[in-house]
């Protein structure tokens, strides 16, 4: 039976006028019935979060700290729902949710701990007897709108620092993973975050944008963070600069693998294999590109193609496979374009086969060139381009041949090369013999060109969701020229 979703407003769980219905993705079958905000809703939210917002901002650190542990437990408390819900709305394996799961709490007891590192600094003053302070503060309404891809970490992490910088929020639910983005705030406002510190809307597709504006033109906004498409990231930075909000946008990818010719390759090979395909490739920091060397290409090649072939797809309720089902039938549509115009252009495929609905083999596209589609545009499902490179100065070109830059990794035997090549490479995040697939709760994770601005995570989540405020005291009789 369809699970029901409903919006959650000052703590409350509120019906809307209308509702929309979001399928599972290898049934067919009604997964979720969701309520469809309308733009009073939404209004609603900015409205009791704007008035939760005096109270929980002057809530002391520990406070604020005991209850994120609080909310930790009650997320995982909820496991084995949440694993039904991704499974029934995104088709996910259910490792897949339960590691999403783990890290998502992790994150949330990251932002625990850092409640009592919102510190600021005494600064020198040239004014005699003047004491200068650096205070950070809450910003207020932080408006957080996460994706279905991973949808429990990014829907945590919308969220979680913000709360612990002393703001209040709303969570905009993804359209496509409505009830497990629901079952979040659930969990926080069961934990203690009731009466509009955390709010919850959800729309039906064709309402996003209207809801998304309304939102961010709510003069109580202070913050937006956004993951997701680099297309849909543009219109909220656009929208967020009228209104003369800061936004932090951490949006597509199109990560880079080096494999340089003193490469261990069976590690290389193990991350390469994981970077592309854990989760269908469906991660913003996928592995889309393996740029190897020539010298040691073939070898790699032959490496590379037997561990692929072991990764099998099925049906992700049975278990019985490490790949699961994409997305919808879009993106098997989008990536057999994209594998077919590489091969008529002269790429040889070298892995994977037929799609069976959205159950989509793991595929190894070779001899990849700039010229073509595969190694521009993000394919965001089980599919990668190998390009051979002529030396490392034209593997770091290649790199840097994109409009993206989130994750990137280099893989050497020497560190110090390493560490140069990954100097060389434009991206927020580069891993020398690791996968382009990592993520930690107390590191600043983001992206610069079109993979967006802005650092979640650790200290860097403290400065995007905070005031930086000026305040002196004068402890001397003032002297003033007029």
């Amino acid at each position: 039976m369809a699970s029901e979703v409903s919006l959650m407003i000052g703590g409350k769980a509120r019906t809307a006028a209308a509702s929309f219905e979001r399928l599972d993705p290898m049934s067919g079958e009604v997964a979720t019935k969701a309520a469809a905000a309308a733009k009073a809703d939404a209004l609603a939210a900015a409205d009791a979060a704007a008035a939760a917002f005096p109270d929980w901002s002057e809530r002391g650190p520990n406070e604020r700290r005991a209850l994120l542990m609080r909310a930790a437990a009650s997320l995982q408390s909820k496991a084995d729902d949440f694993v039904s819900a991704m499974m029934s709305e995104t088709g996910s394996t259910e490792g897949w949710a339960r590691f999403n799961l783990m890290l998502a709490a992790g994150m949330v007891s990251e932002a625990a701990a850092m409640t009592t590192q919102i510190s600021g600094q005494v600064i020198p003053s040239d004014k005699p007897g003047c004491i200068a302070m650096a205070v950070r503060q809450a910003a207020g309404v932080v408006l957080g709108i996460a994706p279905w891809n991973a949808p429990i970490i990014l829907g945590v992490r919308a969220i979680a620092m913000p709360l612990a910088c002393g703001n209040t929020v709303i969570l905009k639910g993804s359209e496509v993973c409505p009830r497990t983005h629901a079952l979040i705030a659930e969990a926080f406002v069961e934990a203690g975050f009731a009466g509009g510190i955390v709010n919850f809307i959800t729309n039906a597709p064709r309402d996003a944008a209207d809801i998304v504006g309304a939102l961010i033109d709510h003069p109580a906004v202070k913050r937006v963070n956004f993951t997701g498409s680099t297309a849909v990231g543009r219109i909220v930075a656009v929208r967020a600069a009228q209104n003369l909000k800061p936004v932090l946008l951490e949006l597509g990818g199109k990560a880079p693998f080096l494999v340089l010719e003193d490469a261990d390759l069976d590690e290389a090979v193990k991350a390469a294999a994981f970077g592309a395909f854990m989760n269908q490739g469906q991660i913003c920091m996928s592995t889309e590109r393996i740029i190897v060397l020539d010298t040691v290409a073939d070898q790699f090649m032959a490496k590379f193609k037997a561990k692929v072939d072991t990764m099998k797809t099925g049906n992700p309720r049975d278990g019985k496979t490490p790949l699961g089902a994409v997305i919808d039938l879009k993106t098997v549509q989008r990536v057999e374009g994209l594998v077919s115009e590489a091969v008529s252009k002269g790429a040889k495929q070298v892995s994977g086969g037929p799609s069976n609905g959205v159950l989509m083999s793991a595929t190894v596209i070779d001899r990849v060139t700039p010229a073509m589609k595969l190694f521009r545009e993000e394919s965001f499902g089980p599919v990668v381009a190998v390009t051979r490179a002529r030396d490392e100065a034209e593997a770091i070109r290649l790199a840097n041949d994109t409009e993206y830059g989130l994750s990137a990794a280099v893989f050497t035997k020497d560190a110090a090369r390493g560490l140069r090549v990954a100097k060389q490479i434009r991206s927020g995040i580069c891993h020398i013999n690791g996968s382009t697939v990592h993520d930690e709760a107390q590191m600043p994770f983001g992206g610069v060109n079109a993979s967006g601005y802005g650092r979640f995570g650790g200290r860097a989540g403290v400065d995007a969701f905070t005031d930086l405020r000026w305040i002196t005291i004068e402890t001397l009789p003032g002297h003033f020229p007029i």
